[in-house]
């Protein structure tokens, strides 16, 4: 909605620069105002606002004063309204985003980082990677989106012999209405890539679910599981880092508690003690 308000605008802004732009060119030419009166006398036209005090008095002049009349003010107008819409479309936007921003750290919370704790810990490429993700409070937004396009393109490899196979099948089962709710959540179809990322989490779900015994898999099937387990890590990182990015910017003392929760920074601890990174981030 607020791409097609924006679109009119600039239709309306250039159709409105036009008609100006003509009916002062035409104003000077017919009634031999200067520059300044001319203009003067479009903006109070279109604008409605008609003081009288500067007027064409040459048939020409009334003509093209006409013709401003009928074309301008709709325009002017018309890109006032859009205008407005847009502001109150942009803070409909907004809201909308906070509220899915909400949604989305539920999962990270309930769901999310369990799973990047599981995955981390059996991907032999981590330590390639987890330098990048230690985030804290001096993170600028270009270092945000840097980071999130190298971790884009992470392999993601997890190791399915020293993955907890049966602790994942046992956690995304008890998880499964949690998830299942997500998904039927209309406002995350404004949200594409997490809206991806939790379908591919409960594709792995229905996958784990329908295998009762894991212990005896072929190596065939340990392939297919560990493409689906890839897919949903990766998709993992990368919306996680998002959502670290929002909460920087909207919410610090969310963004606190999330510096204190990275799943990838080896000497984090909730608790906040004085003098500790995540005391002063906080700040």
């Amino acid at each position: 909605m607020l791409e097609s308000v924006r679109t009119r605008i600039k239709v309306y802004f250039i159709l409105f620069l036009v008609v100006m732009a003509g009916g002062v060119a035409g104003i000077m030419a017919a009634e031999g105002f200067t520059f300044l009166d001319a203009f003067y006398f479009i903006i109070v036209t279109m604008a409605t606002v008609g003081y009288g005090d500067v007027h064409p008095v040459t048939q020409a002049g009334k003509v093209l004063a006409i013709l401003v009349i009928v074309t301008g003010v709709g325009t002017f107008v018309g890109a006032i309204a859009n205008a407005s819409e847009a502001m109150l479309a942009r803070r409909d936007l907004q809201v909308r985003m906070n509220k899915l921003n909400m949604v989305i750290g539920v999962f990270f919370s309930e769901v999310g980082l369990h799973l990047l704790g599981l995955f981390s810990s059996a991907d032999p490429g981590l330590e390639n990677i987890r330098g990048k993700l230690i985030v804290t409070g001096k993170w600028t937004d270009q270092e945000f989106r840097k980071v999130s396009a190298e971790i884009r393109a992470h392999e993601g490899l997890v190791r399915m012999d020293t993955l907890d196979l049966g602790g994942l099948q046992s956690f995304t089962r008890e998880k499964r209405d949690f998830l299942l709710r997500l998904l039927e959540n209309p406002i995350l179809l404004e949200h594409e890539s997490f809206t991806d990322l939790l379908r591919a989490v409960f594709h792995l779900a229905e996958e784990l679910a329908y295998r009762g015994d894991l212990s005896d898999l072929p190596a065939s099937d340990l392939g297919h599981l560990a493409f689906d387990i890839r897919r949903a890590y990766v998709l993992l990182i990368a919306e996680w880092l998002d959502y670290m990015r929002y909460l920087k910017i909207n919410f610090p003392y969310l963004f606190s508690l999330a510096l204190r929760t990275n799943p990838f920074d080896r000497h984090t601890a909730v608790v906040v003690r004085e003098g500790t990174p995540a005391a002063s981030d906080e700040g």
